[in-house]
């Protein structure tokens, strides 16, 4: 199953543009929650927007995908720019995450329910948890179409209910549909030092 799924984002990767990618806007929005020091994680970065946002503002970052192209094209980039990232091809489970723990974590357009725990676990006590990914609600077809890819409603505030709100955004199909925040939930929580979770 990894290797297929490892082939299948390699392919999409390989046929993308060369431009340089983007920050997801939960978090090149919201910048300044940043610390100024420490570690943070880009989890299923893609081309990395996250993980060189990360690394410009001064932290220093891990990077994993499961697309080795994604990796290679971020690795060139980081190193042309000076900047402290380590990327890695990774299938993306629980056990990846053991034993780490970061004061940043960034996950964008990636959902995979069971490993809210362990994302939880790994935040550094005051660590800072940055989720925008699509959702149900969509107002057009950009995204996956299989629902097990795609937020409920308020779903991100369940899955990281031990986490402190600090921001939470999902416009649905209130108001003006061709404006604002659509087919995606945006999150932020923040781990305080009396949060509880299972490893």
């Amino acid at each position: 199953m990894s290797r297929t799924l490892a082939a299948k984002w390699d392919a999409i990767y390989s046929r993308s543009a060369a431009t340089p990618a983007a920050p997801v806007a939960v978090l090149s929005d919201n910048a300044w929650l940043l610390p100024k020091t420490g570690t943070a994680l880009d989890l299923a970065c893609g081309l990395g927007g996250n993980a060189q946002f990360l690394a410009a503002a001064g932290l220093a970052v891990l990077a994993f995908d499961i697309s080795a192209v994604a990796i290679a094209r971020l690795q060139r980039n980081a190193s042309r720019q000076g900047l402290n990232i380590s990327a890695r091809q990774q299938f993306i489970d629980a056990q990846c995450l053991a034993g780490r723990r970061f004061d940043v974590i960034v996950i964008s357009r990636f959902l995979d329910r069971a490993l809210g725990n362990a994302i939880i676990h790994s935040l550094k006590p005051d660590g800072l948890l940055f989720y925008q990914t699509f959702t149900r609600t969509k107002v057009s077809d950009r995204g996956p179409e299989n629902p097990d890819f795609l937020l409920k409603p308020q779903e991100l505030l369940q899955l990281f209910a031990p986490l402190r709100v600090i921001y939470y955004r999902d416009n649905a199909y209130i108001g003006d549909v061709e404006a604002g925040l659509r087919n995606e939930a945006q999150f932020i929580g923040q781990k305080c030092n009396d949060t509880t979770q299972s490893p």
